[in-house]
């Protein structure tokens, strides 16, 4: 569905709302003028938008406040040049309301959605920050484990072939299959261009030249990414975030909300589930960088791999009770394992679900690793360490960690074993730094 071809009023037809144009938008809104209270001259409004996509408003009055998200035609990171439909406005709504219904209390409330003008108003989660910044100040977050495991559980095996009929599963990827524009940008930014020459790929020069250089010439590195970008192509498993990073996961110290999910899409599950475990291992391997004095984040360090298996040991306790419980989909049907002998061959079946779910989400935490560090978008928990030699040593560490991860998948048999990868590289130094 492209929002830019659907006819509207000429009040409503998409333009670009600046401070006047939003004010005088809201306060045609009874509901939204009674969420934020007083005079519509009154209300304080701030573009804060810090993300590459989008136009995201504060907007406070006497009685509350509000966030308001409005698409662009073009990813903001670069400019016009780079034009991206505003359907994704419409798929991000769509995602908000199905999640909202699946993981209650884990996403922003939608107050209202205006599919003409990519808008859509939400929830102010005012006494939250993002997550990414917090963990850069070596803050922790003690629900955080169990709201996110909750989350990526529930809206993954609710979205499946496990709990689906064959038809609801159907409809489900076709009410998200426009959403290709987005999947175009995950398929080329993270699967491809990191691998080869490509115009907007920078890494911290001149230190990690070598590495950038290696990782183009490495097919058998070129081998285990392609096979990763076609599963996520064509394993249309469950509805995912697609885009679920430690910058789109809102936090304070009892509470969750996952934001941003316009590259919502239906996908191989592993996907979302890795790029969570990947951004809290960079989180990790980044944490050195920040370090006024030796040792001093040792202890957030250690919460932060104790975060990383409870996110995975987690996730698979709560999923395989629900297949337990709630296995109401047309995947492995009940009637073919009956009796003592056929439950027992489901379990153990489940688990070798499980374990091949392990296996792709060990490789797709690589990837989301690498093409942070030699793509485009890159993450402030390096971006933020201000010497660039530092910042390197870093970076190489959480590289190869990544090539490791994707090449050797099948060594990494349990979460305990990538933290313990990721603690032996913790002091390693790479060649241009020695």
């Amino acid at each position: 569905m492209n929002l830019q071809a659907q006819p509207g009023s000429g009040q409503n037809a998409y333009r670009i709302l600046r401070e006047a144009d939003l004010r005088d938008y809201l306060a045609s809104l009874p509901t939204i003028v009674n969420q934020l209270g007083g005079a519509p001259a009154d209300w304080s409004i701030s573009e804060v938008g810090d993300g590459n996509l989008n136009l995201v408003f504060i907007v406070k009055g006497s009685s509350g406040g509000i966030a308001v998200k409005q698409a662009l035609p073009y990813v903001r990171l670069v400019g016009e040049s780079w034009p991206l439909p505003l359907s994704r406005a419409h798929y991000e709504h769509l995602a908000l309301v199905h999640q909202a219904r699946l993981a209650p209390n884990l996403v922003p409330a939608v107050l209202h959605h205006d599919a003409p003008l990519a808008l859509t108003a939400m929830e102010l989660l005012e006494s939250h920050i993002i997550m990414r910044k917090g963990l850069i100040g070596a803050t922790r977050y003690p629900h955080f484990v169990e709201d996110i495991s909750t989350f990526l559980a529930q809206t993954l095996f609710f979205t499946s072939d496990l709990a689906l009929s064959a038809a609801e599963k159907k409809q489900g990827i076709a009410d998200f299959a426009g959403n290709h524009a987005l999947c175009k940008i995950t398929e080329d930014l993270i699967f491809t261009d990191p691998y080869r020459i490509a115009e907007q790929n920078r890494w911290t020069a001149p230190y990690l030249d070598a590495t950038a250089a290696a990782f183009r010439e490495d097919l058998d590195l070129h081998v285990a990414i392609s096979r990763l970008k076609l599963k996520f192509m064509a394993s249309p498993e469950a509805l995912l975030h697609g885009d679920l990073h430690t910058g789109s996961i809102m936090v304070t110290d009892s509470e969750t909300r996952v934001i941003d999910p316009e590259f919502a899409f239906y996908g191989p599950m592993g996907f979302d589930i890795g790029a969570v475990i990947g951004n809290l291992l960079m989180a990790y391997l980044a944490s050195a960088g920040h370090e006024r004095t030796p040792g001093e984040r040792a202890s957030f360090e250690a919460w932060l791999l104790e975060s990383i298996e409870g996110v995975w040991s987690e996730f698979s306790r709560k999923f395989l009770e629900l297949w337990r419980s709630e296995a109401k989909g047309d995947g492995y049907p009940v009637s073919l394992f009956a009796g003592e002998a056929g439950a027992a061959r489901l379990e153990a079946e489940r688990q070798a679900y499980m374990a091949r779910l392990f296996q792709d989400t060990v490789g797709f935490a690589a990837a989301k690793t690498i093409r942070r560090i030699l793509g485009l978008a890159h993450n402030i928990d390096f971006e933020w360490i201000a010497d660039e030699k530092q910042r390197a040593i870093c970076e190489a560490r959480a590289l190869k960690l990544a090539r490791n991860m994707m090449l050797e998948a099948t060594s990494y048999t349990t979460i305990g074993t990538v933290t313990y990868a990721a603690r032996e590289l913790r002091h390693w130094q790479p060649d241009f730094a020695r």
